[in-house]
């Protein structure tokens, strides 16, 4: 397949699969797909490790990052960002929590630590110019932000690398702005997707957005699993597809057992978006957890970043817990993922993912063609 995504990416297969495993990333690229690292969680001393590693796998085939880059961050002491922020937590929330790992027996460890806190760090203007200076360090062909518009400075220095910048957009308003800032592919993410996600469908979406786009690529995004959808996405007027929920039924992906096994029984209704994990609204696997935050007395969650603080200690001794089999762990368990869950039979390579997905897609390029004639 020839695509305005396989002409500027020069890659095979118009599909793009983003993960925050390395692993991932390369056999998607090995397979003729275009990989997609999750970087914000790195450190850039970590990152540089992983995409060294990444390009020793892929041998010279091109791949990307996705880096969270914010236009600002939160009000807090730069010098001491976390312990700022944290301070700005209402009492009540942190008795609500603690109040949930009492009621549902998690153990405390002394190695679990807060597995949001590196993120938080990473969004820091320092920590963020590190990483960027880590990535465009390395030979990557992408670089997409997920976190807004990018600034002016990372459109500039991807044109001055050649290296495409691309943004996620979940409504016309978000495309407008992202086209003004000179972004050279849009990502048109429907409500279907895993994470952060607007109302829209893909369906409904991605049409608005190609017809917005002119000559700038859009990739859909969102509800996005089999050669089916791919073939859709295309009718659609997508050069290609971005797919991240459908790697966590994949053998590389970094998921812990528990989850996956999880995702293994979910159908497609067993999702919703909530903010209960970082502040906005999100996709994920529907749990005890939401259950216990819907109730008519607890507390709102709090806006990003300090919903995400406060809970953050709190899930890694869910997942440290869940890992050894405690029961309610595995109640409270969940994770960020589309509604293609539904369709999650078995964990696969994730090369044989992206082969099955393409193959499946010409089947069906063919069969519609085959009616048009």
């Amino acid at each position: 397949m020839r695509t305005a995504l396989t002409e500027k990416l020069g890659v095979q297969h118009p599909i793009i699969g983003f993960n925050r495993s390395p692993a991932v990333v390369a056999e998607v690229t090995k397979a003729g797909g275009f990989g997609v690292l999750a970087a914000t969680a790195y450190t850039p001393e970590e990152l540089d490790a992983q995409l060294t590693w990444i390009e020793d796998q892929v041998d010279g085939r091109p791949y990307g990052v996705d880096l969270l880059v914010p236009g600002a961050i939160a009000i807090g002491d730069p010098h001491s960002l976390i312990t700022s922020l944290r301070a700005q937590i209402p009492p009540e929330h942190i008795a609500f929590v603690e109040g949930l790992m009492e009621k549902y027996d998690i153990p405390a460890f002394a190695d679990a630590s807060g597995q949001y806190d590196d993120v938080m760090e990473n969004l820091g203007p320092s920590r963020v110019s590190a990483l960027l200076d880590v990535a465009f360090s390395h030979r990557i062909s992408l670089i997409a932000n997920a976190l807004g518009t990018p600034p002016p400075e990372l459109v500039e220095r991807g044109k001055k690398a050649a290296v495409v910048v691309a943004a996620l957009v979940g409504k016309p308003e978000h495309a407008r702005r992202q086209l003004t800032a000179g972004v050279d592919m849009l990502i048109a993410q429907g409500t279907e997707a895993g994470g952060h996600t607007g109302t829209i469908a893909t369906m409904v979406l991605t049409p608005e957005i190609v017809d917005l786009a002119g000559d700038v690529p859009v990739i859909a995004a969102g509800g996005i699993a089999t050669g089916r959808q791919m073939a859709a996405a295309l009718a659609l007027g997508a050069a290609g597809v971005w797919c991240g929920s459908v790697w966590l039924s994949s053998k590389e992906d970094i998921a812990i057992d528990a989850v996956k096994q999880k995702l293994l029984a979910a159908s497609s209704s067993d999702t919703l978006r909530s903010p209960t994990l970082t502040g906005k609204p999100a996709r994920q696997l529907r749990s005890a957890w939401h259950e216990e935050w819907e109730k008519a007395d607890s507390p709102r969650p709090l806006p990003m970043p300090l919903q995400p603080l406060l809970v953050s200690d709190a899930w890694s001794r869910i997942d440290k817990a869940a890992e050894q089999g405690h029961e309610g762990a595995m109640a409270l368990e969940s994770f960020f993922v589309g509604q293609v869950v539904g369709g999650f039979q078995e964990l696969r390579s994730a090369g044989d993912i992206t082969r099955d997905m393409v193959a499946e897609c010409e089947r069906r390029l063919k069969y519609l063609s085959e009616l048009a004639g």
